[in-house]
C-alpha cells in the first residue's frame, strides 16, 4: 500500500513537511510580505466638466452637491525594496487621483504612479518606506504547462488571500484590442481584487502579475491570466526611464506558422511566426528581413506564434537593437535590426475633430529614413474621452477608413462625417488592427 506522504512529496517536491503534513507555509512566509493591497480613489468623469463642478448645475441635473469619489481595490507586488517600486496592473490605477498601498504588516503609504501602460496592463508605483520586502523573480520563459503555481492577492478587498493551481496554458492572447498579450493561463482561483497580485512558483519566485479572469458573473471559473514577469520587467524598465512605454516598429506584418510550412523548414515543434510583408525602406528591410521568413526567437527567447512575436517586439524601446533567429528555405540565420519610430517632429501641428473627440491628431508624411507610411498620427488621447473609449491610444497611426487610405486630418474628418458604422484601420507598432466606430 502506497504512503500518502511520499505521493504528496512526489507531486509537490518543493513543499515542506510539518508534522507529516505537506505545506507551502514556509515558502509563503517569505513571499507574502512582498504582496500589497492597493486602494485607489478614482477621478469622476464629471469632475472634468466645469459646469458639473458648479453646485447649481449639479442640483439642476439631480446630482449630489459634491462629487463622491469612486473607490476601488487591487493588489501589487514589491519588486525593488531599496527603491520602493511596486508593480501592479494599469487597470487598477487607471484614472487614479490617489493611491494608497498597505503592506502585510498593516503599514500604509501613499504611492506615486511612476508610469502605466494600457497595452500590457502593467503599471509601476513608488512608495517611500523602510524595511520593505521584495519578491524574487524567475524566468517566466522557463515555465511549462503543468507547473504548480500560487496566486496571492486581495480578492474582493477582503484581505491577502492565497490560492493554488497549475499553469494551464502559455502564450494566450486575444483578450483585448491592445495587441501586446502573451498571458500565462492558470486555474489558481483569481477573483476581482487579485489584479496586480503575484503569481509565484513553488520556490516563491515571481513568475507573473495577475491581470484578468474569464467568468460570466465576474468571479472565478478556473480561467485566470497573468502577465509574464519577463514582459512586466521590460515594461518597468521603460516606465522608470521614460514614464511611459515608447513603442517602435520594424515595419513588418506577421501571421502564424502553418504546419505544412513548419514541416518544410524542419521546425519540429511547429513554433514561430511568418513575416507576411516587409515595408519598403523600413528597419526590417534595411536589416535584410524578407517576406516568408520565419522568426523563431527574439533575443534568444522562443517565439511561439505571431501574437508572441508582436508582444515581444512591442515592449522593446525605440532605438534598441534586436536579434532575430530566422529560418529560410536555405537554412537558419541570425539577423539584427534596430527598432524604428514614428517621430512626432515629422507631424504637422496637432488638431482635433468632433468625430474623434478627445484625440489630438496630426498628419504624418511618409519618411523613408524612419520606414513610416503616411497617415494620421494620434498625438495624445484624453482619458475617458470618446476617442479613448473607442480604443485609440497615443502613437497610433490611422492609415485608413473602411480600407480606404487617409493621409491628412482633413481627409479623415471627411471620411468620418455623417457615416454609420465605420472601421478605422490603425497601425500600432507592427500590429495592424481595426477599431469599429458607431
Amino acid at each position: 500500500m502506497l504512503s500518502l506522504v511520499p505521493m504528496a512529496q512526489a507531486a509537490l517536491p518543493l513543499a515542506a513537511l510539518r508534522e507529516g503534513v505537506t505545506t507551502l507555509a514556509p515558502m509563503l512566509a517569505k513571499v507574502t510580505p512582498a504582496v500589497v493591497n492597493i486602494a485607489v480613489i478614482q477621478r469622476q468623469p464629471e469632475a472634468q466638466n466645469p459646469l458639473l463642478r458648479d453646485p447649481f448645475f449639479r442640483r439642476f441635473f439631480g446630482l449630489p452637491d459634491e462629487a463622491r469619489p469612486q473607490m476601488s481595490a487591487g493588489s501589487g507586488v514589491i519588486v525593488d525594496a531599496e527603491q520602493g517600486y511596486v508593480v501592479t496592473n494599469h487597470h487598477v490605477v487607471k484614472d487614479a487621483s490617489e493611491v494608497m498601498v498597505t503592506l502585510k504588516d498593516n503599514r500604509r503609504f501613499e504611492a506615486r504612479v511612476v508610469g502605466s501602460d494600457a497595452g500590457t496592463d502593467i503599471a509601476l508605483l513608488k512608495i517611500d518606506g523602510k524595511r520593505l520586502v521584495e519578491a524574487k523573480t524567475a524566468d517566466s520563459d522557463a515555465l511549462q504547462v503543468g507547473d504548480f503555481v500560487v496566486a496571492i492577492g486581495n480578492p474582493f478587498g477582503i484581505g491577502q488571500t492565497v490560492t493554488s493551481g497549475i499553469v494551464s496554458a502559455l502564450g494566450r492572447s486575444g483578450l483585448s484590442s491592445e495587441g501586446y498579450e502573451e498571458f500565462i493561463q492558470t486555474d489558481a482561483p483569481i477573483n476581482p481584487g487579485n489584479s496586480g497580485g503575484a503569481l509565484v512558483n513553488l520556490k516563491g519566485e515571481l513568475i507573473g502579475i495577475n491581470s484578468a479572469i474569464i467568468g460570466p458573473s465576474g468571479g472565478n471559473v478556473g480561467i485566470g491570466f497573468a502577465v509574464p514577469i519577463n514582459m512586466a520587467r521590460a515594461v518597468m524598465r521603460q516606465l522608470i526611464r521614460y514614464g511611459e512605454v515608447r513603442r517602435g516598429r520594424l515595419g513588418i506584418s506577421m501571421r502564424d506558422l502553418a504546419p505544412e510550412r513548419a514541416r518544410a523548414l524542419g521546425i519540429a515543434d511547429g513554433q514561430g511566426a511568418v513575416i507576411a510583408e516587409v515595408q519598403p525602406d523600413s528597419p526590417a528591410a534595411r536589416a535584410g528581413l524578407r517576406a516568408g521568413d520565419v522568426v523563431t526567437a527574439v533575443n534568444g527567447r522562443t517565439v511561439q506564434t505571431a501574437s508572441s512575436l508582436r508582444a515581444r517586439l512591442g515592449v522593446l524601446p525605440v532605438g534598441e537593437s534586436v536579434e532575430l533567429a530566422v529560418r529560410r528555405d536555405d537554412g537558419a540565420r541570425t539577423i539584427r535590426a534596430r527598432i524604428g519610430e514614428i517621430e512626432a517632429r515629422h507631424a504637422q501641428k496637432g488638431r482635433s475633430i468632433p468625430e474623434l473627440e478627445g484625440a489630438t491628431l496630426a498628419a504624418v508624411q511618409r519618411d523613408p529614413r524612419q520606414g513610416t507610411e503616411g497617415g494620421v498620427l494620434v498625438v495624445s488621447v484624453a482619458a475617458a474621452s470618446p476617442a479613448f473609449e473607442h480604443g485609440l491610444r497615443p502613437g497610433d497611426l490611422i492609415v485608413g477608413v473602411n480600407q480606404r487610405r487617409v493621409a491628412s486630418v482633413e481627409a479623415l474628418a471627411q471620411r468620418l462625417r455623417g457615416r454609420g458604422r465605420i472601421q478605422l484601420n490603425v497601425l500600432r507598432g507592427d500590429f495592424l488592427l481595426t477599431i469599429v466606430l458607431g
